[in-house]
């Protein structure tokens, strides 16, 4: 059986599991907002078998998003304190089926998502890359500017999401402009990626599942919305044949960062080179599928039953 690692709002999940219902494979999905509200156990009697609803039958895990609960403590350092176990028991859970096939493992996932050691592997496996700088010092960023003549970009060093008033924004790649280098010293510079900009011919998605490569392109240079950063307006991806070692490269750096899977995001230059720019280690991927026709749920269904499979030939 299948574990579906989650929460309500994975419409990514949603995808791959009515799929899952039409080849009538088993699987449990945990939403883990409803850790409180479920029944689970595992200890010494079941030699720490963990049990969930009374699925107990796990041989692979795709892990995909976690939430903790909503729990209605009015005292803040009580609700803090069970909600950090309730982040406990999922650290055990993962530890106690750490021999299950993954999709991928959480800590190389949470590992993987640091955005300075993902450049840095991908430097070492002769991915180029575009020059970078996180600093706080002014002097720094100044003498980076320059260098580059004011041709640099700024964007988040973790992830891109903010919220205000209940609702989720995304805060984009941008061109740092004049104006900002010229005020710097009034305000701290937070923690940010400085990268000089690369000019783009197109940009393309890369997402790896084990062994399997599917590529897609934009064409986020015919507006200038997109140019910067392509997720601003909305442009179909195409399928696309990547050259035979960029992919190497691309399955290297993940197995490099001990994941089963990789979403990449790579420039393509108009002199033909490639770029990396960063890998997400669980990015999303359906309207890759439904645009550009690639199989990828396929191959994460394949890849979370090989087990069974193989147990059946045996």
């Amino acid at each position: 059986m299948i574990l579906i690692i989650t929460h309500k709002e994975d419409f990514t999940a949603d995808f791959v599991i009515e799929k899952l219902n039409n080849r009538e494979l088993p699987y449990y999905r945990l939403n883990c907002e409803e850790l409180n509200a479920i029944d689970y156990s595992f200890g010494t009697e079941s030699d720490f078998q963990f049990i969930i609803d009374n699925a107990d039958k796990i041989t692979s895990v795709w892990f995909r998003r976690t939430k903790l609960p909503d729990l209605k403590i009015i005292n803040e350092s009580e609700k803090l304190y069970v909600l950090g176990e309730y982040d406990a028991l999922l650290q055990n859970i993962y530890a106690v089926l750490k021999d299950k096939i993954w999709l991928s493992y959480p800590s190389n996932v949470y590992e993987a998502e640091s955005k300075l050691y993902q450049i840095k592997l991908a430097k070492e496996i002769n991915f180029q890359i575009p020059e970078t700088l996180v600093t706080n010092r002014h002097a720094y960023l100044r003498d980076f500017y320059d260098k580059h003549k004011g041709n640099i970009i700024v964007k988040p060093l973790h992830h891109g999401r903010i919220r205000y008033d209940q609702k989720i924004k995304t805060i984009f790649t941008n061109k740092l402009e004049s104006s900002l280098i010229d005020q710097m010293d009034e305000f701290d510079l937070t923690p940010s990626i400085y990268q000089e900009y690369i000019e783009k011919e197109y940009e393309i998605r890369v997402t790896v599942v084990g062994e399997k490569v599917f590529a897609a392109k934009v064409n986020s240079q015919e507006s200038e919305e997109s140019k910067i950063d392509w997720r601003k307006k909305k442009a179909p991806f195409t399928c696309y044949e990547l050259p035979a070692q960029i992919s190497e490269k691309c399955l290297s750096l993940t197995k490099k960062l001990n994941l089963k899977f990789g979403a990449i995001d790579l420039i393509r230059k108009p002199n033909g080179e490639y770029i990396f720019l960063e890998i997400n280690p669980n990015g999303q991927w359906v309207w890759l599928e439904t645009e550009a026709g690639l199989k990828i749920s396929d191959e994460i269904i394949n890849s979370l039953v090989q087990q069974d499979v193989y147990s059946k030939v045996l």
